[in-house]
This record gives structure tokens, sequence and C-alpha cells, in this order.
């Protein structure tokens, strides 16, 4: 029975190592609405969910105007939003403060799940 004892040993700290790794995967954007590229009307909310609950005081994210309508030569202008958790803590509401006026928007987010770990993305939508 003592001889065992390695191997035992062995694969309770391969488990462990496996459960750990799998505690600590990094978040996941899963879906987003407005979807990414989509062509909407304004949006009063945007919303990013993900795989994994977010750890909220270290996520965020920025929403810029890209282009608009008529102005071929538009400088990206941050919109001042506001971002919040929701009941569902894998997702992200980011609010404009402001109606949003047709063009184009990038969505730049960071998310941060249990593992502290950033992971940063973008998605992008047309409002007409």
């Amino acid at each position: 029975m003592h001889a065992n004892r390695p191997l035992i040993q062995t694969l309770l700290a391969a488990t462990a190592a496996l459960a750990s790794s799998i505690a600590f995967a990094h978040p996941k954007l899963v879906s987003s609405t407005p979807a990414d590229k989509a062509e909407v009307a304004a949006p009063q909310k945007i919303e990013l969910q993900f795989s994994e609950s977010l750890v909220t005081q270290f996520s965020g994210a920025n929403l810029v105007m890209t282009g608009m309508p008529g102005m071929a030569d538009h400088a990206p202008m941050k919109m001042a939003v506001k971002v919040s958790g929701s009941d569902d803590p894998k997702t992200m509401v980011i609010t404009p403060t402001q109606p949003l006026p047709p063009g184009s928007y990038r969505v730049d987010w960071r998310a941060v799940s249990s593992d502290t770990h950033p992971v940063n993305g973008k998605i992008a939508f047309t409002v007409k």
C-alpha cells in the first residue's frame, strides 16, 4: 500500500493544478447588446455579457464615437457614460449620460474576474 503513496500524491497534485487552472480562466465576452457590428436605434444602455463573474471595481469601459455622418474627418470622441454591474454578476452595463446621435461607435472594455488578470476587447456598432 505504501508503494502507491507517490502515485496518489502525484494524482492529487495534478488534480489540484487542473482545478486551479480551471478556476483562474479569464473572462470572455459572450455577447453584447447591441451586437458587434450592428446597426441600431440609439441604445439607452449597452450590455456586455461575460463568461465569468466580474470584479466591478477593476472592470470598466469607454464609449468612443468614431464617425459622424457627413464628417469624413471626424476625430474619435470619448462619450460620457456610467459603467455599472447588474443583477447578473457576469454583465457590465454602459449607460450614456446623453442620447447618442447618429454615427459609429466603439466600446473599449476591460474585464477582470476573480483571477485578477485584466482582459481587454472592443465591440463596434452604428446608430442610425
